[in-house]
């Protein structure tokens, strides 16, 4: 008699953390591809080698999933950030730090970069939380660029300082999308560009230079 053969999958053992990760990891890479009312649970589950009740089981609906995805790329870019811009250096170098980490991070994680600010974009349930991560980075500019003014004895007005790290953040996030479309391109000579672009006029605000139209 022949031996039945089971068709039921069998899935190894591993820590609920471990599984999490690898879902999250397949989310991502699905989201990236499809975005997010294309993107199937069946793909997701099937690239992170699980079965679709388990993912549900975890993570929740595909809108939960696709939160959490935002949650830790988020996190992992900021976390990439802030731990490269120590704040007993100086400010230029201290921003083009943060340059070099922020794009450093997008070369790297590319499909990260699209769920993060190419799928979330437009959707409506998710633009707050883009708008909330957009938040902390023109803080965390803005921040920088006090500590410089602050540091020679200046002040700014706190408009003037988000005017500046608004303006900052915009280019770079335009420049991220560059990059992420060109495999080619180095992250660290990006960032150095990026750095020609905003540290000419930055340095030139933060010594009191500034630009004004002309009198009629």
């Amino acid at each position: 008699m022949l031996a039945r053969v089971s068709t039921t999958p069998s899935f190894k053992r591993l820590p609920r953390a471990v599984r999490e990760q690898q879902m999250l990891d397949a989310a991502v890479k699905v989201f990236s591809r499809r975005g997010f009312h294309a993107a199937s649970m069946d793909e997701i589950a099937e690239d992170a080698g699980i079965s679709k009740p388990m993912v549900y089981a975890y993570l929740g609906t595909k809108e939960e999933l696709f939160v959490a995805c935002l949650h830790r790329e988020g996190t992992r870019m900021m976390q990439a950030i802030a731990g490269a811009a120590a704040p007993e250096l100086p400010a230029d170098e201290r921003l083009w730090r943060g340059l070099r980490a922020f794009f450093g991070f997008v070369g790297a994680h590319r499909d990260s970069w699209a769920v993060l600010y190419r799928q979330a974009r437009g959707e409506q349930p998710f633009a707050g939380e883009l708008a909330s991560m957009r938040a902390r980075l023109v803080e965390v500019v803005a921040g920088m660029l006090d500590h410089a003014l602050r540091a020679e004895g200046r002040e700014a007005g706190e408009t003037d300082l988000d005017v500046i790290a608004y303006a900052l953040v915009g280019a770079t996030e335009s420049l991220a999308d560059w990059l992420a479309d060109h495999p080619q391109a180095d992250p660290e000579k990006t960032a150095t560009r990026m750095m020609n672009v905003a540290w000419v006029g930055a340095g030139q605000l933060l010594r009191g230079d500034s630009w004004r139209p002309p009198t009629p």
